[in-house]
C-alpha cells in the first residue's frame, strides 16, 4: 500500500511540477509558495513544543518570495531578514512567554531553510526560457537519480555507515552510486546545450555537487526531526510523507546548484 501511493503522487504530482516549471514566471512561483508554506506549516506544526512564532514565519517566507520575484536576489534576503522583525513584534505582542531564543531560532530556521532552497530554483529557471526550464529540470532529476542510486547501491554494496547517528540507513557505498547516478543523469539532461550552457566537465561537477548537497539535505531534516522525535514531517503525500520530506534534499539541492552554475558564469 505504501509503495502504490508513492506510485500514484508521483503520477499526479510529476506532470504538475513539469508543466508549472515549464510555465516558469508567477506559475511557478505559485509553486513554490504553495509547496513552501506546506512545508513550513509541517516544520511549526513538528516543533510547536518550541513555540514557533508561525505568523511572522509565514510574513517572511511570503515576503522572501515575493521580493525575488519581483525585484531579485537582494530583495529575497531582505525578506529573510524582515524575518526577525516580525517575528519580535509578534513575541513581544503576545501574552505567552516562551524561551525566545527557540522560538526566534525555529521560526527563521524554517524561513531561510524553505525561502532559500526554493527560491535558488526560481532564480535557475530565470537564467533563459529554454536553459532555465532544463537547468530546473536537471536539479530535479538529479536530487532524484541520486536518491535512487544511493538507495539501491546501498541496499546492495552498503557496509560503512555514513551517519549512523543521524541515518543510519545511509552508507558511503551508496552514496558513491548516488554521486555516479547524479553525473550521469546531469550530463544526460544537459548535453544538448553544451555549447551554450555548461561544459561537459561542468555538468559532471554539477550532478555532483547536487548529489553531495541532496545527502546532507536528507541528513538535516533526518537531525531535526529526530530531535523532534517524529518519524515524517506529515501524512500529505501518503508513502512519500510531508511536503518536507519530499523537499528535503532539493532544499540543499537548489542554492548549491545555482552558485555552481554562477560560479561558472551562467546565472
Amino acid at each position: 500500500m505504501n509503495l502504490a501511493s508513492r506510485v500514484v503522487v508521483a503520477v499526479v504530482l510529476l506532470p504538475l511540477v513539469i508543466g508549472l516549471v515549464y510555465l516558469g514566471g508567477w506559475w511557478l512561483f505559485a509553486l513554490a509558495l504553495a509547496s513552501g508554506l506546506i512545508a513550513l506549516h509541517e516544520l511549526y506544526l513538528m516543533a510547536r513544543d518550541l513555540r514557533p512564532l508561525v505568523l511572522g514565519g509565514y510574513l517572511g517566507f511570503l515576503l522572501s518570495l515575493v521580493g525575488l520575484e519581483l525585484g531579485g536576489l537582494a530583495w529575497m534576503l531582505g525578506g529573510l531578514l524582515a524575518t526577525f522583525v516580525f517575528a519580535f513584534v509578534i513575541f513581544g505582542l503576545s501574552d505567552v512567554r516562551p524561551s525566545a531564543t527557540a522560538s526566534f531560532g525555529v521560526t527563521v530556521l524554517g524561513v531561510v531553510w524553505v525561502a532559500a532552497g526554493l527560491g535558488s530554483l526560481l532564480l535557475i529557471r530565470d537564467v533563459s526560457d529554454d536553459l532555465g526550464f532544463w537547468a530546473v529540470m536537471a536539479v530535479l532529476f538529479t536530487v532524484w537519480a541520486a536518491d535512487t542510486g544511493a538507495f539501491f547501491v546501498g541496499r546492495t554494496l552498503g557496509r560503512h555507515k555514513m551517519a549512523p547517528a543521524i541515518s543510519p540507513a545511509k552508507s558511503w557505498e551508496g552514496f558513491v552510486g548516488g554521486v555516479a547516478a547524479a553525473m550521469a543523469t546531469a550530463f544526460l539532461i544537459l548535453y544538448k546545450d553544451r555549447d551554450e550552457f555548461l561544459s561537459i566537465p561542468e555538468m559532471l561537477a554539477l550532478g555532483a555537487a547536487i548529489a553531495l548537497a541532496s545527502v546532507l539535505g536528507d541528513l538535516f531534516e533526518s537531525a531535526v526531526k529526530r530531535d523532534l522525535t517524529v518519524k515524517d514531517s506529515g501524512r500529505l503525500l501518503g508513502g512519500h510523507g510531508g511536503m518536507l520530506d519530499r523537499l528535503d534534499s532539493l532544499l540543499w539541492a537548489g542554492p548549491v546548484a545555482y552558485y555552481v552554475i554562477l560560479a561558472f558564469g551562467q546565472a
